[in-house]
């Protein structure tokens, strides 16, 4: 992991669970406390978060708010391109799918090809991403835009997804925790994904190895609901094996 992205992993970290120990952060990033103990040195100093006894808290006040989309794209963005590649594998001709607002998402739909599907999203780069491509047809949600993520949520994307059945869900998230399972920063956006999972056969998580063991704000589901977790090389054996036990097969790329 390059200094760059463990800042960036360490700031999502504190930001999300509002405070958290140094002894955690070493094992998350796998390097040593001393390490750890540097980086928050240099990321107080950036006015990122605010160093405690023993860790670190947030300086946000509001805990559940979302990292805005620029931000998304650029964090750990060549395991997302990968992790994209992969899931696209898993589409077939005149399958019906549904994409959620993640940049993994984004990814998927800048790589598809232009094959006959229909794509069901409430999201609008994707939605623009896939206009070009003649043989998809795409569906948007609609409703409340939520600015920072450039997604739809709110009681009006709820009730449009009620009215749709999909083969597959390609569904990203803040975090996965064996416990909590699948979370998100805040309630609207947990609520539309709940009712992703609700209308989907399949559900495929795309989920890079940083997300495993964030516990966000909001429950969305737990890992029982999940099918297929497609992941990049980062992740632990721990991490593989619990998934396993659990009967979630599992991608690594």
């Amino acid at each position: 992991m390059l200094v760059a992205e463990r800042y960036e992993k360490i700031v999502q970290l504190v930001s999300e669970r509002g405070s958290i120990r140094v002894t955690e952060l070493s094992e998350l990033c796998q390097v040593t406390e001393e390490t750890i103990r540097r980086d928050l040195d240099r990321l107080e100093q950036d006015g990122r978060l605010r160093r405690s006894h023993g860790g670190a808290v947030s300086i946000k006040e509001n805990q559940t708010s979302e990292t805005p989309y620029f931000e998304r794209e650029i964090i750990f963005a060549e395991e997302k391109k990968r992790i994209a590649r992969e899931a696209i594998n898993w589409i077939q001709p005149h399958d019906r799918i549904l994409l959620d607002a993640s940049t993994t998402a984004w990814y998927m739909s800048s790589l598809l090809p232009d094959i006959p599907l229909t794509v069901l999203t409430n999201s609008i780069k994707v939605a623009t991403e896939l206009s070009s491509k003649e043989k998809i047809e795409v569906i948007s949600t609609g409703g409340q835009l939520a600015k920072r993520s450039l997604s739809y949520i709110g009681p009006l994307a709820e009730r449009s997804l009620d009215n749709y059945h999909v083969d597959k869900l390609f569904l990203s998230c803040k975090g996965v925790h064996m416990n909590r399972g699948i979370s998100e920063s805040n309630e609207l956006q947990a609520r539309v994904k709940q009712k992703m999972i609700e209308i989907a056969d399949q559900v495929i998580l795309l989920a890079d190895a940083s997300k495993f063991g964030v516990r966000a704000f909001t429950h969305v589901g737990h890992l029982s609901k999940v099918d297929t977790t497609i992941t990049d090389n980062r992740i632990s054996s721990e991490t593989r094996t619990q998934l396993e036990e659990l009967g979630i097969s599992i991608k690594v790329v």
